[in-house]
């Protein structure tokens, strides 16, 4: 299944939801999601995103209470911006992990515009994302991670992680990562994001991972 959402790229019209989760359980496997900002709404609850596509510019991959699996993930960044948007507050479980996937521009003229995206940034206060075993191609910026804004940083208390990235975005690159983000001595386990017991729920397609 494809979703579109084109209305925000004629003149960079603002938000454009492709798709909006507001409840746990979700598993979604060899989708495609296409927006400009906001494409995919991780809102609530336990979530996997397995084996799909997901593009976009700007904040498009956000939520505020979710904890998102996502696996083997082909994200295509088509302008500057952030990729992820965690609006986590304090005893807030959200987490967005993204592990073994790939970030590229979406055509050689915007891959060849280096430094235009960052991993994410903090829409809350103790925003917490991880990418892990993951491609970053030259559209990363050095930093990796970005502040909300200049007046308004919003990174006293975010979480943000890397582990074993690779590629001409990945860390080391030319200049400092940002010194709010951390990498890691060792990967996340799925469990740490869904629980234990995830295998055995209905909506988890195991060997869809594999």
């Amino acid at each position: 299944m494809n979703i579109f959402n084109t209305f925000g790229h004629i003149n960079s019209n603002g938000q454009n939801l492709a798709l909006s989760a507001h409840t746990g359980n979700q598993g979604y496997y060899g989708v495609g999601l296409y927006g400009y900002q906001d494409t995919l709404l991780a809102n609530a609850g336990n979530q996997l995103y397995a084996k799909s596509k997901i593009l976009g510019a700007i904040d498009f991959i956000f939520g505020q209470t979710a904890t998102a699996w996502l696996d083997q993930i082909d994200i295509v960044t088509i302008a500057a911006g952030s990729i992820t948007a965690s609006g986590r507050a304090a005893d807030n479980p959200s987490w967005y992990v993204i592990n073994n996937s790939t970030v590229r521009g979406v055509n050689a003229s915007v891959e060849a515009k280096a430094g235009i995206n960052y991993l994410g940034r903090p829409w809350g206060n103790y925003s917490r994302v991880t990418f892990q075993d993951t491609y970053l191609s030259d559209v990363i910026n050095p930093a990796g991670w970005s502040t909300w804004g200049k007046t308004d940083p919003r990174t006293n208390h975010v979480q943000y992680e890397e582990y074993h990235n690779y590629g001409p975005g990945s860390y080391p690159t030319e200049g400092p990562r940002a010194n709010f983000s951390t990498q890691i001595s060792s990967p996340r386990m799925i469990t740490d994001v869904l629980g234990a017991g995830y295998a055995s729920e209905w909506w988890v397609d195991e060997s869809y991972l594999s």
